[in-house]
């Protein structure tokens, strides 16, 4: 029997849980004083940033290409080049995801493998040398 393997999109539980972690990592970016100078980065209002990582997030884990319908392919580093991305901003978006997935009891080993990813996603968009 040939069954289809699962995207990681579904095995996290689809678009209920993804919109979950979106609403839950900017909430803790909105809250989180560690986080200011990430936060600083952003909107006053998150509504269109927590849409646009959810979109994202949805096709890049396999689900609907959501955000790619809406404004094309996602040139993640040539959209985040207005923004200063040094390590402490990459560190600093790890923290909220990594808390985000917490929270939400994301559990092993879908953990791991997606934060792992999101690491290596977050590390490619600094644009910035280390002083």
């Amino acid at each position: 029997m040939n069954q289809k393997q699962q995207t990681p999109y579904e095995l996290l539980g689809g678009e209920p849980v993804l919109r979950n972690i979106t609403k839950r990592f900017y909430e803790i970016m909105d809250t989180l004083p560690e986080v200011k100078s990430l936060r600083d980065m952003h909107p006053e209002n998150l509504r269109g940033s927590e849409e646009k990582l959810f979109m994202f997030l949805s096709g890049w884990l396999g689900g609907p290409g959501l955000f790619e319908q809406r404004y094309g392919h996602p040139r993640l580093r040539a959209r985040h080049m207005p923004f200063e991305i040094r390590k402490s901003e990459r560190d600093q978006w790890m923290l909220c995801m990594v808390q985000a997935f917490d929270d939400l009891k994301i559990a092993e080993p879908l953990r791991s493998e997606l934060l792992h990813s999101l690491l290596r996603l977050a590390d490619h968009m600094r644009n910035q040398e280390e002083p």
